[in-house]
């Protein structure tokens, strides 16, 4: 699992965490991941390294997550997609088949048929195709009638992508794959090994309706939560262990509410809604506060973030231990970073807040 980038596009939630460990509905991404890897029977995973490899050694020091036993490989420098593949798969001495995944993409893809598809064709890898609006941002794999890979196509101009399946971020590959990627230098994946497999007829790609979701951005990270709140996931359950009120609000553990709660929300445990305050489709994360008066609609509060009397919080994102002053107003997709402090009465909009030295603070 590729955990080592430094998510710069969910700057500033990710100064001080990766962000596979921040919360999708109160359960870190990468437990997320994991999870779904278990329902599979996968046992063991390998996480490729390189950014704050310390958090993910603190939140998981007995080396399990999720049920899966964990090995952790660290690269001593960045080395792309292919480099790290290459570098956790012989620092760990896989020599047999093996499941590569992006570790900020969630998806409830079939996995065994994944690698039934491999293996029926015989592949040197074989890859999880999603379709989507817009495939400029990804890598285009269009495909023959038996799913073998005609090109990969990485990024092309919206107008010009021969289909709108891309590269889903979930391969199952061979050891022989391992030889193709040189030491010694950053080797991606998307632009290097890919495109030499598909001139060589090794491989394959299997289109899936599955959920998919890439959570690198703001938005993508937003619509996430809130596509496990209203049941587009399509999970009985936001989070483990959640309780549904007789009003279709999820809760967990100790959680307080005072005011009012539209659903489809969730309030973590010793989270508080004060009296008159209102929340509407969004997360309250863990201990975070929602005091008198104040609103949060189509948001997500990250643990222990307060939102102070009169204040708005609509479409954004705040994050863990942050503080909305009296007042303030925070919309259209405006991210605070952990730890921050909105001064009483602020307006933001669409802004990003927070910075390395302040997080350093």
């Amino acid at each position: 699992m590729l955990v080592g980038g430094e998510g710069t596009r969910l700057r500033p939630l990710t100064w001080t965490t990766p962000k596979q460990m921040l919360p999708i509905v109160e359960v870190t991404m990468i437990e997320r991941v994991l999870g779904h890897l278990a329902t599979f029977g996968i046992e063991d995973a390998i996480l490729s390294m390189g950014y704050r490899p310390d958090v993910f050694l603190d939140a998981f020091p007995g080396g399990r997550a999720a049920g899966v036993r964990l090995t952790y490989a660290v690269e001593p420098e960045p080395l792309d997609t292919a480099g790290a593949i290459a570098f956790a798969a012989t620092s760990a001495g896989v020599d047999d088949t093996f499941l590569v995944l992006n570790g900020d993409v969630l998806t409830d893809v079939d996995v065994d048929a994944l690698i039934d598809l491999h293996r029926q064709r015989r592949a040197e890898g074989t890859i999880h195709l999603a379709r989507v609006d817009d495939p400029s941002a990804f890598g285009v794999v269009p495909t023959d009638d038996v799913g073998r890979v005609l090109a990969f196509v990485e990024k092309p101009p919206r107008d010009e992508a021969p289909t709108d399946f891309i590269n889903a971020g979930t391969y199952v590959l061979e050891p022989s794959v391992l030889a193709r990627i040189p030491g010694g230098r950053r080797v991606s994946i998307e632009r290097e090994v890919f495109p030499a497999m598909v001139a060589d007829g090794s491989l394959y790609a299997m289109p899936s309706p599955a959920y998919w979701i890439d959570t690198g951005t703001p938005a993508k990270y937003l619509q996430a939560q809130l596509d496990l709140l209203d049941g587009t996931r399509g999970h009985d359950v936001p989070a483990p262990g959640a309780s549904r009120r007789e009003d279709g609000t999820w809760t967990l553990g100790a959680a307080v509410i005072d005011g009012t709660v539209t659903p489809p929300s969730l309030v973590g445990d010793a989270a508080f809604v004060g009296a008159g305050a209102h929340v509407e489709r969004s997360v309250i994360g863990a201990g975070a506060r929602v005091h008198d008066g104040a609103s949060v609609r189509n948001s997500v509060l990250l643990p222990g973030a307060a939102v102070r009397e009169g204040a708005t919080v609509e479409d954004s994102i705040v994050g863990e231990q942050a503080v909305v002053g009296e007042g303030a107003k925070l919309q259209r997709l405006t991210v605070v970073g952990g730890g921050q402090t909105i001064a009483p009465g602020a307006q933001f909009d669409g802004d990003r807040v927070g910075g390395p030295i302040a997080a350093a603070e």
